[in-house]
């Protein structure tokens, strides 16, 4: 038998630096960790505008208590729903790999959390850091029901800008005297649009320029010349919003917790379920200087809640005199409610912070008309008909109004081969083409209704260009897709031109994200590897839209072997 001889070389440089590679990579899981939480869904009184309203709450708080996580830990939340309506949660932004079990949209990865029940929800945040937030994914419910979502970066991992030395979540909202469900249901019942908000929040807080708020304004002290990292979520139900700070300029350092090239400037435009990061130097004459946020509204003729919420950045050696008020704040300037030329060079301006893996070869080319639309009524005028000319409001993608289903969820048809609940024939492109964004025939206002799902193979490469209309009006409508992001690679004015359009793709450093705005009047096109398994739903954030069927969804295949797989569904997933 020959025998076998061991030589034994030095270790090479290269060899070293492997090795030390490998043990920080190892490092990092070792020093993972598992969060347990329980979140109570509960009515609560809540005093706001000098009144006192029983809202749904998680744990009695609103906003909804902070998750603070790192990047590969994991979490357990058990919902215990104590509350009167059927709930799930969404955890916006976390891709939940191979789990859609764990993603929350009511009727499509679980049925709801009824009245009595409970769910845990389980999921691992696997190379994501930033801000991200969970919200209420069942009705209007995530008018109360929402928080933080923060994760930071691994132990020993620096974050990709100077450190800051303070840190704060800015949790922008909307609050309504009325039950929020009462105004849902008043909508669907009338057709006509849902009233709007009676006030914006920071916090939870309207802030001084509203009634009975003035006591409980937010307050952010900081020391002069020090940086803070200011962690802004727009909460708001319907509203995208501008935001600005007086006398400051902001860095943008990351949206939907994806870090940016770091982008200067002294007011953001954020929609709803969007997420910006931004530092602050507090390098201005020490003194209180308002945070303030108001409406960005695009929809013609539209009412919509003309308010501003703020608070306060107060200097800490800020003088004022023994026995006397402290002087009012410094109110910002911001952009006119309309001021579509300032929220387009900021949202185009946003870059990654260096050069990415943009799907360059295309499997799959889809092009969605996204918009209102209006049905017709056999008793125009009538109680149930108070859209505009006797009409009812109704919303679609590519002509097709979406509908949920309510004897299960689509995630669970599919799983367990359940017929009849969805198709998967969602059109391409629209079925009719017209003049999107021009005089459109009043035969195309009035959308067909289906549960049509749009399948993908694994792995595919997808570009999707989504293009508003200007049935009823043109709008930025913020676009989310659940368990992915995506590169934005471009977006202008007008009707796409598959022609000359692509020719101006960003296809070096587009920004991602999980949520992006249409163009009002104009079109944006995003890229992404359908390389997550599940149904996933794609919907307006403004939730006034996706109750009128504003939304659809992808059924991305299986690929090759259980890594490539959805996995088995918990045992206390929801019935319906």
């Amino acid at each position: 038998m020959e025998a076998f001889k061991l030589s034994v070389k030095p270790f090479s440089p290269c060899f070293l630096l492997g090795f030390f590679a490998l043990l920080a990579f190892l490092a990092s899981f070792a020093d993972a960790e598992t969060h347990y939480h329980q979140f109570v869904v509960q009515q609560t009184p809540i005093t706001r505008l000098c009144r006192t309203r029983n809202r749904i709450t998680v744990n009695g708080q609103f906003p909804g208590p902070a998750l603070e996580v790192r990047n590969g830990d994991s979490l357990v939340i058990r919902v215990i729903n104590s509350a009167q309506y059927n709930i799930t949660m969404h955890w916006h932004g976390i891709r939940q790999l191979r789990n859609p079990w764990a993603d929350g949209p009511e009727y499509v990865t679980q049925c709801p959390i009824q009245p009595g029940g409970t769910y845990t929800y389980r999921f691992t945040i696997i190379d994501q850091e930033g801000t991200l937030w969970w919200h209420a994914h069942s009705r209007w419910l995530r008018a109360t029901v929402y928080g933080a979502l923060i994760i930071y970066p691994r132990l020993g991992s620096p974050y990709p800008f100077p450190t800051p030395k303070r840190e704060f979540p800015i949790l922008l909202g909307e609050w309504w005297d009325r039950n929020p469900m009462d105004v849902l249901r008043q909508a669907q019942f009338t057709g006509g649009p849902p009233n709007v908000s009676d006030a914006y929040t920071i916090n939870g807080q309207p802030g001084d320029l509203y009634r009975c708020s003035s006591r409980e304004t937010v307050r952010i002290p900081v020391d002069a010349k020090e940086t803070i990292l200011l962690r802004i979520i727009n909460s708001a139900l319907n509203q995208e919003l501008f935001f600005a700070i007086a006398n400051h300029q902001m860095t943008v350092v990351a949206i939907d917790a994806l870090y940016t090239k770091p982008l200067t400037t002294r007011v953001i435009m954020i929609g709803p379920g969007q997420t910006t990061d931004v530092l602050l130097t507090a390098d201005q004459t020490p003194a209180r200087y308002y945070l303030a946020a108001r409406a960005y509204q695009t929809a013609m003729n539209a009412a919509f809640d003309n308010t501003t919420t703020t608070a306060i950045l107060e200097y800490k050696d800020a003088s004022c005199k023994k026995g006397q008020p402290a002087p009012r704040p410094i109110l910002p300037q911001l952009p006119a409610f309309n001021d579509t030329a300032t929220a387009t060079a900021f949202t185009t301006a946003l870059r990654s912070p260096s050069r990415v893996n943009v799907p360059t070869n295309i499997d799959v080319s889809l092009f969605f008309t996204v918009g209102l639309g209006l049905n017709n009524c056999s008793r125009p005028n009538s109680p149930r008909c108070q859209g505009p000319n006797g009409t009812r409001f109704t919303a679609s993608m590519n002509n097709v109004s979406f509908v949920f289903p309510r004897r299960t969820s689509l995630m669970q048809a599919y799983y367990q081969g359940i017929p009849g609940v969805f198709t998967t024939d969602f059109p391409p492109v629209p079925p009719v083409q017209f003049n999107y964004t021009g005089n459109v025939p009043r035969g195309l206002w009035q959308p067909s209704t289906g549960t049509k799902l749009y399948k993908l193979r694994y792995g595919s490469s997808v570009q999707l260009v989504l293009q508003d209309t200007s049935i009823v009006s043109t709008e930025d409508h913020p676009m989310h897709l659940h368990g992915y992001h995506f590169y934005v690679v471009g977006s202008g004015f007008g009707n796409f031109n598959p022609q000359t359009d692509p020719a101006r793709f960003n296809l070096v450093d587009p920004p991602q994200r999980n949520t992006v705005g249409t163009t009002p009047g104009g079109w944006v096109a995003i890229r992404f590897i359908a390389d997550n398994p599940g149904i996933w739903l794609m919907h307006c954030h403004l939730d006034a839209h996706i109750v009128l069927g504003l939304a659809m969804a992808f059924l991305v295949e299986n690929g090759a072997g259980q890594l490539q797989s959805v996995v088995a569904p918990p045992v206390d997933l929801p019935r319906c």
